[in-house]
């Protein structure tokens, strides 16, 4: 058996653009020959998948899945949101999603690293990349947990495009939990309230609002204890919006979703929200452009 070294796996990554890990295996599958490793590589699909690694995965889907006192909701990306309709896709992220609500991994690479039947998530997102066409990545996951007499719900808007779970304690059903969910997707709050909220947030925004003030003409000249009233006025305003609780509730604007909460006797212990590429800045592409470009080359 021939001796793998970090030499040839260096010259094997830079002939097909494969993972450290993916060349290593394929110089032991091969004895060490750099030629055969190269073809195995082709054959897996993996030299292939290796070549979309810069591409962007911002389409894709999330999904939300409960099984007893424990939740995640997962994120995997594709390139484009027609391949996120495909059935391979689908059922990727459905099994990954089950696996890792199953073994309760540390991170993404922990994750990534998990067997399922004899193979990793890794190499069945790498098969998946080279069959369906488009770079495929599994890009975050969060597990929650509840206690036994608290209450998930969860909601997934437009087939994955956001997911949301939430957990409720006091007398809470699937059906009130649910519509906290939906209040999450649809509302995106950051925090349940302020008191859950860093006070560097709260201090920054409160910095952000007297900048604003000093430049008001017609506030000029105001005493100092009016316009401390108009900063918190304005600061708690602004941090409405971010803190659940203070939101109009979407079944009925008129309420907010504290006095919901407080007449089904419950409380919101925690929630989670994931929208697709949320965060990750997409390549903007120009079909005119792209044609006129092709039209030109001769």
């Amino acid at each position: 058996m021939a001796q793998i070294t970090a030499a040839l796996v260096k010259e094997l990554r830079e002939k097909t653009g494969a993972g450290m890990m993916d060349c290593k295996k394929a110089l032991t599958e091969c004895d060490g020959d750099v030629a055969l490793a190269i073809d195995w590589l082709r054959e897996k699909g993996i030299a292939k998948a290796a070549k979309k690694a810069d591409r962007i995965a911002a389409d894709g889907l999330t999904k939300a899945a409960v099984e007893g006192n424990k939740s995640v909701v997962v994120e995997v990306n594709s390139e484009t949101d027609f391949v996120a309709k495909n059935e391979q896709f689908l059922n990727l992220i459905d099994v990954v999603s089950a696996e890792i609500l199953l073994k309760e991994p540390a991170d993404v690479d922990a994750a990534l690293a998990l067997d399922i039947n004899g193979k990793s998530v890794n190499d069945i997102i790498v098969d998946a990349t080279a069959t369906i066409g488009e770079k495929i990545t599994l890009r975050r996951f969060e597990i929650i947990k509840k206690a036994d007499n608290d209450v998930f719900g969860y909601y997934i808007h437009m087939g994955g495009k956001i997911s949301a779970v939430s957990v409720l304690s006091g007398n809470a059903t699937f059906e009130v939990a649910k519509d906290i969910a939906m209040q999450v997707a649809s509302m995106n709050p950051s925090y349940i309230s302020r008191n859950h909220m860093p006070a560097e947030v709260v201090e920054k925004e409160r910095d952000i609002q007297l900048e604003i003030l000093k430049n008001d003409e017609s506030l000029a000249g105001k005493p100092e204890k009016v316009l401390a009233g108009i900063v918190e006025g304005r600061l708690s305003k602004s941090l409405q919006d971010m803190c659940l609780v203070d939101q109009p509730f979407f079944k009925d604007p008129n309420l907010k979703v504290s006095q919901y909460l407080k007449e089904k006797g419950v409380d919101v212990v925690s929630f989670v929200r994931y929208a697709v590429g949320e965060g990750i800045e997409k390549k903007e592409e120009n079909f005119a452009e792209e044609v006129q470009k092709a039209a030109m080359v001769k």
